[in-house]
């Protein structure tokens, strides 16, 4: 049997509950994270224009997983820099610097991902509007 400090006392004793944690943790992120709330809006910006152009299933399939990416992407950015600051307790050193600097990256990589989807998806249809 576990003791109360056991990890195992910290595990989801069921799908609803693990359910709940998930989205208080997208709550949290959206309150305390002014990236994840840019990126929400350009997740707002993106839906309106794919129904504006009435984009096809193919490319929503894409504008989402395209977002997905990037929203994902801020939130691990996110945690992974919680957990840095609660074991450096705030302290720089160089090996956390380090992981920050690599995650941002990580989020800078799905930015570029999405940017060229929207691209891809968007710049013909805009470009229409023109000719």
């Amino acid at each position: 049997m576990a003791s109360n400090g056991s990890p195992n006392n910290w595990k989801n004793r069921h799908f609803y509950q693990a359910l709940k944690f998930a989205l208080v943790g997208l709550v949290t992120a959206y309150q305390e994270e002014r990236n994840v709330r840019f990126h929400t809006l350009a997740v707002i910006l993106v839906g309106v224009l794919g129904w504006y152009f009435k984009v096809s299933g193919s490319e929503w399939l894409w504008l989402v997983l395209a977002v997905f990416a990037v929203l994902s992407s801020e939130i691990w950015n996110s945690a992974l820099e919680n957990v840095v600051d609660l074991t450096t307790g705030g302290k720089r050193d160089p090996l956390a610097k380090k992981a920050k600097d690599m995650a941002a990256g990580a989020v800078l990589l799905a930015a570029i991902f999405a940017l060229i989807v929207a691209a891809v998806i968007f710049l013909p249809k805009v470009m229409m509007l023109f000719y």
